[in-house]
């Protein structure tokens, strides 16, 4: 039986070409699949009915409903690291596993949000616009703030965040960590201590690297802004939804914050409108700030292994879920691939 796999067309073409750059596309025809575009927000789910595998490119939801139209369907590969519009206890329940790429984007995105708090830091914008727009009797206003000592706290310490911390220690900030979970080696190994959310609000960059779940879900909002510097500056490159947008604004624009540098939003994209991207404060990017020659060719690399193991029938190394392993329909579809291969 021909291992089938759809790519949600969040950010592909019919013909396989990809905003992202070159997904080589031929090394998953070479291990004898074969590839078709899905829509990513569809009416019904139809389109999964004979599918083995989605390739998602984007934030298609996966939730028990929508498994139950997809008999087939054993794994979910994403591209990238968040996953929080997928069910992992609603895949796992369905012998579905769900693979992502962290490794892949750890360096790609912790130089983003290097960029960032370097931009927030030195008003990197605010000193284009003062160029482009010959106002250089304003460049007094937009001096920068001080970073050689200068505190970062870096929100979710996974691996970005302690990827984050050796080029900001490296740079001459000091670092600390919020994280969950506690301390970890990384955080052992590079002398960052981990503390509790409301010390790393007193930082003066505050970077926000945590994945969305339900417990994070708008874990800064108003009161959480209130009880940092006016003159600090809050980075997020996790989801839009870690931060509550309108809360957000309040604060650049009454003074509660200084600043702010977002290479995401809730919703994205935001509306025109969003009072947000008037203000003079805040450093945009489109959720691509990260999208680099080598950032496509790592998590391509890693999703096109994860997908051609788990087509023949072996387990990828990045699963996210692995009580999905015990369940009867990965085990009978892992042996159906073994056995046609």
């Amino acid at each position: 039986m021909t291992y089938r796999v759809g790519i949600t067309n969040d950010a592909i073409d019919e013909d396989g070409t990809s905003v992202h750059g070159d997904l080589v596309l031929p090394e998953l025809e070479a291990a004898g699949i074969e590839w078709s575009v899905i829509d990513a927000h569809p009416e019904t789910d139809d389109d999964l009915a004979d599918l083995d595998a989605v390739y998602s490119l984007g934030h298609r939801g996966f939730d028990a409903s929508v498994l139950a139209a997809a008999p087939r369907l054993r794994h979910i590969a994403r591209f990238g690291a968040g996953y929080d519009t997928i069910d992992l206890e609603a895949c796992s329940d369905a012998g579905v596993i769900v693979t992502n790429t962290p490794d892949a984007i750890r360096r790609p995105l912790a130089l983003a949000a290097l960029t960032l708090v370097l931009a927030v830091t030195h008003n990197l914008v605010q000193k284009h616009a003062i160029v482009v727009h010959d106002r250089w009797e304003d460049r007094g206003r937009w001096r920068g703030t001080a970073t050689d000592g200068s505190t970062v706290a870096i929100v979710g310490f996974g691996s970005v965040g302690a990827e984050l911390a050796g080029m900001l220690l490296g740079a001459g900030f000091r670092v600390i960590g919020v994280n969950r979970r506690g301390s970890s080696a990384e955080a052992d190994r590079l002398g960052v201590p981990i503390v509790p959310l409301d010390e790393g609000l007193t930082a003066d960059v505050v970077v926000l690297c945590a994945s969305l779940n339900a417990s994070t879900t708008g874990m800064i909002g108003a009161a959480e802004l209130a009880k940092m510097k006016p003159s600090a500056a809050i980075v997020n490159v996790g989801r839009g939804a870690l931060i509550d947008q309108g809360a957000l604004t309040s604060a650049l624009q009454d003074g509660t914050i200084r600043a702010a540098g977002l290479d995401v939003f809730d919703p994205e994209p935001p509306a025109p409108d969003d009072p947000l991207l008037a203000l003079e404060n805040v450093t945009l990017a489109p959720h691509a700030l990260c999208w680099t020659a080598d950032y496509t060719r790592a998590v391509v690399a890693s999703a096109n292994e994860a997908i051609i193991t788990a087509s023949r029938g072996g387990v990828p190394a990045t699963v996210l879920n692995p009580r999905a392993l015990e369940h009867e329909r990965w085990r009978e579809g892992a042996a159906v691939s073994v056995a046609g291969r």
